[in-house]
């Protein structure tokens, strides 16, 4: 091929991807980041309760906070070896930069009035009862 097709063709194609990006049938929605949650055998009731008191209060405050859009809980009920027992979900619009992030955990903290380490503290005592698997951030896509 010639140089100077080549480079005409080069620069049609990077004038045109601009425009074929605006052909995506999809537009960007919430972010959701699902936790996977394992529940001790006897532990089902304690951590439902815990759910239904303090995750649900931090998720409202959250949410009049503006930080993020909804919350739910889905339950893995034909679960297979290895697989969660529960889905902790959460949606939110965008994600905070460093600085934003450190507001709302001083924020977070007064409404709690618990210290970092009181926090901590009390997440290590639902190990008694359940398993933080892992987590995973997707995206919604609506169509257009």
């Amino acid at each position: 091929m010639n140089k100077p097709l080549f480079a005409a063709l080069l620069a049609a194609s990077v004038i045109a991807a601009p425009a074929m990006a605006q052909n995506s049938p999809f537009t960007p929605g919430d972010y959701e980041e699902v936790s996977m949650i394992d529940v001790a055998d006897g532990g089902g009731l304690e951590y439902a309760n815990f759910l239904a008191s303090t995750w649900r209060k931090n998720q409202e405050f959250a949410k009049s906070k503006g930080w993020i859009t909804g919350y739910s809980v889905l339950a893995n009920y034909n679960s297979r070896p290895g697989e969660p027992d529960l889905y902790l979900v959460v949606s939110f619009s965008s994600m905070p930069d460093a600085a934003e992030e450190e507001k709302r955990n001083a924020v977070y903290r007064e409404f709690m009035k618990q210290s970092d380490a009181q926090l901590e503290a009390a997440s290590g005592d639902r190990a008694r009862y359940r398993t933080v698997m892992g987590s995973f951030l997707l995206r919604q896509l609506h169509f257009k």
